[in-house]
C-alpha cells in the first residue's frame, strides 16, 4: 500500500520571517489523521527570511535532524556546539535529558530553505549530543545513500532509534530499487518528479508505504532529490 500525502494537503504556518509546511501535526496545525508515521514525528519544510531565525529554545527526548536545501543555517547549542549547516550537510541533535539551541539565517539577503525532521527515540534520558556530516550530490547520485542510522554505519549520523534515512538524487530515467521486506517506509520528495512503483510524485509530496516487499524509484523530469525513511 502506498498512500500519497500531497504537498498541497500539508498544514501551513506563516509568520513575517518564517514560512513552514507541516507533513504531520505541529504547533497550531492539528490533523488526527496525520500525527506521525511509525516513529517519524515531524517533517517541516521551512523557509527562513534573511537575518532571522529561531531564538534559543529547548528540546527533550527527541532525535532532531536538519537537512538544508538552499542557503545557510547557523547553529548554537548549550553543549558547546556552533556550526554553519549548508546544502549537503546532515545535522543530528539528540536532545535526550535536555538541550537548548538556536537556529539562525546569517545571510543579509538570502533565505534559507530546509527540512526539519523529528524522530521519537527508543531510549529516553540519554546524554545530549550533536553530529554533522556532509554528503555530496555525487555521493547520492543514482543510489540510496544512507545518511542516518542506529549504528552510524557507512559514515551516517547516529540516531537513537531503529530508523534508517536515505538520501538520493535521480536523473531522468534513472531507476533504483529497495527491499523493504516486512518494514514500512515514508517517502519525502525534496524537489523534482519521480515514480514509485508506477505512482507519480512531485516536489513536496510524501507517501506512507507499507505491505510492499520491493519499491522501485524512477526519476522523471530533470534532477529529482528525495528522502526515504525505513521504519519499523
Amino acid at each position: 500500500m502506498i498512500t500519497l500525502r500531497p504537498s498541497a494537503a500539508r498544514g501551513r504556518g506563516k509568520l513575517d520571517w518564517l514560512d513552514s509546511y507541516f507533513s504531520f501535526s505541529f504547533s497550531h496545525y492539528y490533523d488526527p489523521a496525520h500525527i506521525n508515521f511509525s516513529n517519524l514525528r515531524v517533517i517541516n519544510e521551512d523557509y527562513i527570511a534573511p537575518g532571522k531565525g529561531f531564538a534559543t529554545h529547548g528540546h527533550q527526548d527527541m532525535e532532531i535532524i536538519t537537512y538544508v536545501l538552499e542557503g545557510e543555517l547557523k547553529h548554537q547549542d548549550s553543549i558547546g556546539n556552533g556550526s554553519i549547516i549548508r546544502p549537503g550537510d546532515v545535522q543530528r541533535m539528540s536532545a535526550g535529558t535536555g538541550i537548548l539551541h538556536s537556529e539562525f539565517n546569517p545571510s543579509p539577503d538570502q533565505s534559507v530553505h530546509l527540512l526539519q525532521i523529528w524522530i521519537t527515540p527508543n531510549q529516553l534520558g540519554v546524554e545530549p549530543s550533536y553530529e554533522q556530516k556532509f554528503f555530496s550530490t555525487e555521493d547520492k547520485q543514482g543510489k540510496l545513500r544512507l545518511v542516518a542510522s542506529p549504528d552510524g554505519r557507512d559514515g551516517s549520523v547516529t540516531i537513537h532509534q531503529d530508523a534508517h534515512i536515505f538520501a538520493s538524487v535521480l536523473g531522468e530515467g534513472e531507476t533504483i530499487s529497495y527491499s523493504l521486506s516486512n518494514r514500512q517506509a515514508w517517502l519525502q520528495i525534496v524537489r523534482g518528479h519521480l515514480t514509485l512503483n508506477g505512482k507519480t510524485f512531485k516536489t513536496g509530496d510524501g507517501a506512507g508505504i507499507s505491505g510492499e516487499q520491493t519499491i522501485t524509484f524512477t526519476g522523471q523530469e530533470g534532477a529529482t532529490e528525495f528522502l526515504l525513511f525505513d521504519l519499523p
